[in-house]
């Protein structure tokens, strides 16, 4: 995908318009709407609101319907009282906290309910806020693990020494981002066989005294199992041990970290674990809130340098900020903290349970269709993947993909990253709003295409890379 630029030149003047029904007029379906506004630069005048909404409303349909979207990790269901807080604080700047102090108050409480979640040692002093997403979260991660770093190894840094990230190469592509903007060396860890994420050893096997860090991902996108978080801080505490070199955890919980707290309770992963110094999570995901709001959270004040964090004295207070971006509407922050107050653990323990349990169903029916092989079972993330079984050579998974996508089903195919380019899979994902019955219409929905696709006589994809469908 392009970045965003301007039409050709060659662009003809019929399709460089809008196409402008006459009935969209406020009264006389003729009178002053019969000059069509221009697609790629501003109107001479305005338009109607009636007439602007229509138009903005009708191409609008084209899109996808969300709730069939089985490809995001991003909430697409909330209660209407949620909407209706939304629309009354969209117009509220995060960042006016003199102006807005009970949204400020509510950030403040959102950050305190996750540190005790996470079970930060003392959950009043840990540090935190909230950001636009987890990709602006990991950034403020990656640049406090990266000037710890530098303070440690004045010297060497000043010599020339260059700090690496270690991480599997199914990281989200905000660490590759983040490595790039702020001249880290990415070490990722290939997939191996039927690993699909960072393990132990391997993660240890990379680190030297140039290593900044650890990321570690509850939850990977690529098949939503758990990397394992405790082992890695074993193995990094047994590298302490022999070298001295102390390697510090960040865990990537963009969605697990909303998850794992209510129904997988036993498993450590957080700051139970004295390695783990920095936590993130998208309450835009699992989270259970409309886009975009993520967090990102401290251990303590020891691990995000004071001289990272601005003090800016703004309309008329001084105000602490350490987040990338300035002025953001305040309203996801306040359907966050309305969600914590509406569902409490209980509340996100059922819903996520329900998630879990119908990715579990489906993933069981779907294996039992014998077309398909399962990589995941959706009993870590709510999410699966699988691909054609070892026989089928009639259709691949571009195939199922876009037949799904003719019945309304926006089901990512897409190939593995170094050294599995050779498997090429399906995923699911199951979130609040996905209702048993939806997931009844799905099965049924592949049940049907399967059929067709078995009397082809090969795949219809020749080129695998141009037919992927996985960008995030």
């Amino acid at each position: 995908m392009p970045l965003h630029k301007g039409p050709a030149a060659t662009t003809s003047e019929p399709t460089s318009r809008l196409a402008l029904n006459p009935f969209f007029g406020q009264a006389n379906p003729v009178g002053g709407m019969t000059d069509a506004p221009p697609r790629h630069r501003l109107p001479d005048g305005p338009l109607p609101p009636a007439s602007a909404y229509q138009l903005v409303h009708d191409e609008l349909m084209l899109d996808g319907n969300s709730r069939l979207n089985l490809a995001t990790f991003v909430t697409t269901w909330m209660e209407p009282q949620a909407g209706v807080l939304m629309s009354e604080c969209r117009d509220k700047n995060m960042i006016d906290k003199d102006e807005y102090p009970r949204t400020a108050e509510l950030e403040r409480r959102c950050v305190a309910m996750l540190a005790d979640l996470w079970n930060a040692p003392d959950p009043s002093s840990a540090v935190g806020c909230s950001t636009t997403g987890s990709s602006e979260a990991c950034m403020l991660a990656g640049m406090a693990l990266k000037r710890r770093w530098a303070q440690r190894n004045a010297d060497r840094y000043r010599a020339g020494a260059r700090p690496n990230l270690v991480m599997g190469v199914n990281v989200q592509v905000c660490w590759e981002k983040f490595c790039n903007f702020w001249e880290v060396e990415a070490r990722l860890v290939p997939m191996a066989g039927d690993r699909f994420h960072l393990d132990a050893e391997s993660a240890a096997a990379l680190c030297d005294e140039n290593t900044i860090g650890v990321v570690a991902i509850l939850g990977s996108t690529f098949d939503g199992s758990y990397e394992p978080v405790a082992e890695i801080c074993a193995a990094l505490d047994a590298l302490q041990e022999r070298t001295g070199i102390d390697v510090p955890v960040h865990v990537d919980g963009a969605s697990g970290a909303m998850v794992a707290p209510f129904i997988d309770e036993d498993l450590v992963w957080d700051f139970r674990l004295p390695r783990v110094s920095s936590i993130n999570t998208s309450g835009h995901k699992y989270g259970l809130v409309y886009p975009g709001v993520g967090w990102a959270l401290w251990r303590s004040p020891a691990e995000l340098p004071e001289e990272l964090v601005f003090r800016v004295n703004y309309l008329g207070g001084d105000m602490p900020t350490f987040a990338l971006n300035f002025s953001r509407p305040g309203a996801q922050v306040v359907a966050q903290y309305y969600t914590f107050l509406r569902l409490g653990r209980e509340g996100y323990r059922a819903v996520q349970q329900a998630s879990r349990d119908i990715a579990r169903g489906i993933a069981e029916r779907v294996e039992a269709m014998g077309d398909f092989r399962l990589l995941t079972r959706g009993d870590q993330l709510p999410v699966f993947a699988f691909t054609t079984a070892p026989d089928v050579t009639s259709f691949d998974v571009f195939d199922v993909s876009r037949r799904l996508r003719e019945r309304g089903w926006l089901v990512p195919a897409y190939t593995f990253p170094a050294d599995r380019e050779d498997l090429s899979v399906l995923r699911v994902v199951c979130r609040n709003g996905f209702s048993a019955d939806l997931a009844e219409l799905f099965v049924e929905d592949l049940k049907r295409l399967l059929s067709e696709l078995r009397r082809q006589s090969q795949p219809f994809t020749h080129d695998k890379s141009a037919a992927t469908s996985f960008h995030h």
